[in-house]
């Protein structure tokens, strides 16, 4: 055995545990830099006269770019080292907090935001495929041991945000995040990364790419390519073009689709991602008239389905030892079309029931996945699992916020247009006056500034209407968890038909050589 393959085996049977500890506080920076902003959001449309849609769009920028950085790092990340990425992480959440502390707008906000969600899938590239490495028999406990540090981080830092107070200004709340940043900024320093386990294993580059091949890459590049394209206004044919350009010279390289069963999963990432993280991106905005109701601050809701979360995804391990990955999954599917039924049609303390049904679902979703096709896919490394919590990212950030906001902008240009026939009224053309286009198709927003002067009568129905419109648009986010529970019954039944679901292990070709 070379010397290269004795300090890789020592790293795999002796895990670093303060490397994992640096890993699980990188998590929790991603987590405050996602629901600080959530809590925020609502003030935001406030002070800087944004639309629903508008607001969607800054929730939703602060997901999408995850997939950017997380894939083209997943591309170099074992040739740069997983430190230096980590470094760069660093500082790219450092310098989002001051840019949004500062921002006068839209676009300040929205860049603050982008540059955050690329911290946070740098982050991702390197925690996932290091953990994944450290714990190679036991990849799903240990992932989702990780991720209870993104529900930690939702929990710690949106207690922090919300104690404050309401009168406390949100620049000191977005300030929170430096101080995670530099507590794994620190650990980082004095660490020794091991090496990803595809590498560790022999297994050459264009394998890894070609776990992914032409399929799996079509249906990433498509999606950033889109989403890019709506930033910078390209045409659809611009976006098309470089869509198949890209994936083309993937084929070129690889000559291979892709395994059929990594492009199923990828595209089960897509409503399982809108499903927790675009439902959570604007649960406080959703939840604010009802939980205003029985005297809670709406931000309450995230925070206490994150601590469910937290504290359920340290059993994900045993849980998935009897009822196996496919089956938590199918199980939590089911769950989710419950809680978020109910957190659309409860009212009062109920919400609060509603929640904890919502919050049991979302649990063992994201690590349980990651952990998926880390088990089946160990050959893509570091790619194959990264593009799948990338893809994820990008599929809440572009379908799962924007369609949230852009449903309830329709549900209160509808509604205001539809009472003013039956009232004789002309609330809407004197407020719905905002004419906007977005991802989704063109729409009217209120325009906040004229509504803030309109007599209290006006503003008593545009607000009924639009707490109406809130909890409809949850109604809408049911069929994301259905269409995932379809899915995940026909892989076990596949599964099944192959003899049962076993854990690919890799053989080191590197020790079998020497």
């Amino acid at each position: 055995m070379s010397k290269l393959s004795a300090e890789n085996s020592g790293a795999q049977s002796v895990p670093d545990m303060k490397l994992f500890y640096a890993c699980f506080i990188s998590l929790v920076t991603t987590a405050f830099g996602f629901i600080l902003r959530a809590l925020i959001l609502p003030q935001w449309g406030i002070d800087f006269n944004l639309t629903q849609t508008q607001l969607g769009e800054i929730a939703g920028v602060g997901l999408w770019p995850f997939a950017i950085s997380i894939v083209l790092f997943s591309l170099v990340i074992d040739k740069i080292g997983y430190k230096t990425a980590m470094i760069f992480a660093v500082v790219c959440h450092i310098s989002s907090a001051f840019l949004t502390i500062f921002a006068s707008g839209y676009w300040m906000l929205y860049l603050g935001s982008f540059i955050v969600a690329i911290g946070n899938g740098t982050v991702e590239a390197v925690a996932n495929p290091v953990v994944a490495t450290m714990f190679p028999k036991q990849k799903i406990k240990w992932l989702s041991i990780l991720h209870a540090g993104w529900a930690g981080g939702l929990v710690l830092g949106g207690v922090m945000a919300l104690t404050l107070g309401v009168e406390t200004r949100w620049e000191y709340k977005i300030a929170l995040i430096l101080i995670p940043t530099l507590i794994y900024g620190i650990m980082i320093l004095g660490r020794k990364f091991p090496l990803n386990e595809r590498v560790q294993a022999g297994v050459s580059y264009k394998e890894m790419l070609q776990e992914v091949g032409a399929g799996g890459a079509l249906i990433i590049v498509t999606l950033i390519i889109f989403q890019l394209g709506a930033v910078f206004r390209w045409s659809i044919p611009t976006n098309v073009i470089i869509t198949l350009l890209i994936t083309g010279g993937f084929w070129y390289y690889t000559r291979s689709f892709g395994r059929p069963l990594f492009i199923i999963l990828l595209l089960v990432m897509i409503p399982l991602a809108t499903t927790e993280l675009g439902t959570d991106s604007w649960i406080t905005d959703l939840m604010t008239p009802e939980m205003t109701k029985i005297g809670l601050q709406a931000g309450w809701v995230l925070v206490y389905t994150s601590a469910i979360m937290f504290v359920l995804r340290f059993f994900a391990g045993s849980l998935v030892h009897k009822i196996s990955s496919l089956g938590l999954l199918s199980l939590c599917s089911g769950v989710a079309v419950i809680g978020l039924y109910m957190l659309s049609a409860s009212t009062g303390m109920m919400i609060l029931v509603a929640a904890t049904i919502y919050g049991l679902a979302k649990s063992f979703f994201w690590p349980t996945m990651l952990g998926l096709v880390s088990e089946q896919f160990p050959k893509g490394g570091a790619l194959t699992l990264n593009i799948t919590g990338g893809l994820g990212m990008i599929a809440a950030g572009v379908i799962g916020a924007g369609i949230l906001g852009f449903i309830q902008d329709k549900s209160v240009d509808r509604k205001i247009a539809q009472y003013d026939v039956v009232n004789h009224t002309v609330i809407h053309n004197t407020y719905v006056t905002e004419k906007k286009t977005s991802l989704f198709g063109d729409y009217e927003g209120l325009d906040q500034t004229k509504l803030s002067g309109a007599s209290p009568e006006d503003q008593n129905t545009v607000t009924a209407i639009r707490d109406g419109a809130k909890k409809e648009a949850l109604r809408y986010i049911v069929i994301f968890p259905l269409i995932m529970l379809g899915s995940y019954l026909l892989l076990m039944l596949y599964f099944r038909s192959k003899g049962g679901y076993k854990v690919v292990l890799l053989e080191n070709r590197t020790t079998q050589e020497n």
